[in-house]
């Protein structure tokens, strides 16, 4: 993406401007929290298609986030193929039941009971669409010689939060899953030694009877999450 030749300043207009009334803008917002509350984390997919176009105008969304340097360190892979769908689930469920079988502290275990989860992971199969989400440790020069991205956490973090909302606003339901660990899924996807699996989001329409748990309906009020200095 960069060549050596370009790294330099050069400053454009504003491209985008919104001039919004106090009053659009409050609109907007309680319209976009109306929108965004509808989200649910979902557990039962059905097997109805999702279309390859969606899926990348979604992904395409993810990648305008902002980034550190903009180097936009990311990189997403969509998944639908069966047979490498059934491997990633067998893969991050032999991870999953070391986790379960002890490797995670009794407390970890206790604090996952309301939510239901176990080593089984039907979804990673049954949804149409599995969205691997890596974080690039660095990149490349066009001449092959490599540069530090910065801020790759919270760049990453960034983009998948785009991203969840993009798929959201399409219509479509999402559950993010973060076996532990998770290099298989360099080898299996054949990704670089520069990337690091950050998430595995799956993605499709909820079956007829999917359900949630009831805690998760209970959100932290805005006192509890904010604070203002006015």
């Amino acid at each position: 993406m960069f060549a050596r030749e370009k790294l330099n300043y050069t400053a454009i207009p504003l491209p985008d401007r919104a001039d919004y009334s106090d009053a659009q803008m409050l609109a907007e917002a309680q319209a976009f929290h109306d929108r965004m509350r509808q989200r649910h984390s979902v557990r039962d997919f059905s097997d109805r298609p999702v279309s390859r176009d969606v899926i990348a105008s979604c992904i395409r969304t993810a990648g305008s986030a902002p980034s550190g340097a903009n180097h936009q360190p990311w990189h997403f892979v969509a998944v639908s193929d069966s047979q490498m769908k059934s491997r990633i689930r067998a893969e991050a469920e032999e991870e999953e039941r070391k986790f379960y079988e002890g490797g995670a502290s009794d407390e970890w275990i206790k604090a996952l009971e309301p939510i239901g989860t176990t080593a089984d992971k039907p979804h990673l199969t049954i949804a149409p669409w599995l969205i691997v989400v890596f974080a690039q440790r660095w990149g490349e020069f066009d001449d092959g010689t490599r540069y530090k991205n910065y801020y790759v956490p919270e760049s990453v973090n960034i983009a998948t939060g785009f991203l969840l909302a993009a798929l959201h606003h399409a219509g479509l339901s999402t559950l993010t899953h973060t076996p532990n660990p998770m290099k298989f899924l360099n080898g299996a996807l054949n990704r670089p030694a520069s990337e690091k699996p950050s998430m595995i989001i799956a993605v499709g329409h909820p079956s007829q009877d999917a359900t949630v748990p009831s805690v998760a309906k209970l959100k932290k009020p805005l006192d509890e999450i904010a604070t203002f200095v006015d």
